[in-house]
């Protein structure tokens, strides 16, 4: 599987871009996965829910399963939050894995920047970040991606993992 990630400060637009490159990467037959990291506590499931019953009554780990989705929700109970390496591991075989967050993970990322927001660059301390995609014209030694022109993006992410 190929592994191509996405950096940048919330609201950077990190989400919204990745939101429209799935299509284009879709489009030429390919299967797209992806992983989110958050920092922020988050619950797929309903409090009040059968689920969300066993869960709260000790299950470790409850997978749901309709006839169009399944999920599987895993508590942690004080375990360390699982390695990038652990999380790639659990996804089935795919062509791509798009990857938000994990800013330091060693993986190929674009940075995605946007200097309204008034924040530093990522890339000058993260060697992974290979290119910055951003709605401005900025000094930057690396490749400069226009935050709007999804194709371009597109093209070239897949052209460095050699898909």
């Amino acid at each position: 599987m190929k592994v191509f990630g996405f950096a940048g400060y919330s609201g950077s637009g990190k989400t919204t871009l990745i939101e429209a490159l799935i299509p284009r990467f879709t489009a030429k037959n390919l299967k797209v996965s992806l992983i989110k990291h958050t920092h922020h506590n988050f619950d797929v499931d309903k409090p009040g829910k059968d689920s969300h019953r066993h869960r709260e009554a000790g299950c470790s780990e409850v997978l749901l399963t309709c006839d169009n989705r399944w999920v599987l929700m895993h508590e942690l109970r004080g375990l360390p939050e699982p390695g990038f390496e652990e999380q790639l591991s659990l996804l089935f075989p795919c062509d791509l894995v798009l990857v938000e967050g994990f800013k330091y993970t060693p993986i190929p990322k674009l940075e995605v920047h946007r200097p309204l927001h008034h924040k530093p660059f990522i890339w000058p301390e993260n060697s992974d970040i290979i290119a910055v995609a951003t709605d401005a014209t900025l000094d930057c030694p690396l490749p400069l991606l226009n935050l709007n022109d999804h194709d371009a993006i597109a093209a070239f992410i897949l052209n460095h993992v050699d898909l």
